[in-house]
């Protein structure tokens, strides 16, 4: 079996790979539950590629998630459920319908009346599942809430940030950056409160409410908290790295070096690194430090 660029030859080859006794026993074994976490693995290989600027490996990581899409479609046609024919046809439908103003005759939108549509829309299909459910005598789902629809799945600060959006539209938000940065403050005398006590329990519980208020002031400021920490721990390993090499320049290791040491050392590389900054084009320096804090 030749490589191709045509997707059925990649349906094929997993079709090759799942198949009894001549397939692969790996791939045989996997269940969706098994691959649903290199589904997420790879997702974030992608991010990571787009945040490099690394187009070649965007490409690899790229094919690396549609081979995630294949699998579990797969699995699903061996279960007779649908095909990859099946999942192309549900996006294609779904687009088509969300966008009106594109392929209908709502042309002309204002972004905001697109906004509004594409919710308008959802709403409509959300309400024609259910239907579609209770006709066939399947469970419903439970009672709606303004904040369904936020995958439980997604990493902690996304979610918490797309829950809080869904919140802000029926007006639950608050109307300053500033009052946030306040119940940030306020969080934080709490969790210093429970560390008094030593209670953990209820510090688990403080720091979360604290890392909540955070992403709330993130969202507040228009910047992607995601990002943010992202940009934060690139920073952080880069400059531990650049203490570890000049602790290997006095023939040092950090094991044998003190933190008061290895603080001043933290604070050189910071000094450095503002300083290549202030050298660096600009285009170049915002590269380097996307959105870093």
């Amino acid at each position: 079996m030749k490589p191709s660029r045509d997707i059925s030859r990649l349906v094929e080859i997993m079709r090759a790979l799942r198949t009894p006794v001549t397939g692969c026993p790996w791939d045989l074994d996997q269940t969706f539950a098994t691959v649903a976490p290199y589904t997420l693995e790879e997702a974030y290989e992608v991010a990571d590629a787009v945040a490099r600027g690394d187009l070649a490996d965007l490409r690899e990581e790229l094919g690396d998630l549609l081979l995630q899409v294949v699998f579990h479609a797969q699995m699903a046609d061996e279960q007779g459920a649908f095909d990859f024919g099946g999942v192309v046809d549900a996006i294609t439908t779904k687009l088509i319908r969300r966008h009106p103003h594109v392929f209908g005759d709502r042309r002309d939108l204002a972004p905001d009346a697109v906004k509004a549509l594409w919710d308008e829309i959802k709403a409509e299909e959300k309400a024609e599942r259910a239907a579609a459910h209770a006709a066939l005598g399947l469970p419903t789902e439970r009672a709606t809430s303004r904040l369904d629809g936020v995958a439980a799945a997604l990493p902690a600060l996304t979610r918490a940030e797309k829950l809080q959006a869904k919140a802000s539209k029926v007006g639950f938000d608050w109307n300053d950056a500033r009052l946030v940065l306040a119940k940030i403050r306020e969080e934080a005398d709490e969790v210093a409160e429970t560390l008094e006590a030593g209670d953990r329990d209820r510090t688990e519980e403080e720091i979360g409410d604290l890392l909540f208020a955070v992403v709330n002031l993130a969202r507040h400021t228009r910047v992607d908290p995601e990002a943010a920490l992202r940009a934060a721990n690139d920073k952080f390993q880069r400059r531990f790295r650049a203490i570890e090499e000049m602790l290997s320049a006095r023939a040092t290791t950090p094991e044998r070096s003190s933190l008061a040491e290895m603080d001043a050392l933290w604070d050189e590389a910071k000094r450095r690194e503002k300083a290549a900054a202030a050298l660096a084009p600009p285009d170049l320096a915002a590269r380097e430090r996307p959105g870093g804090p």
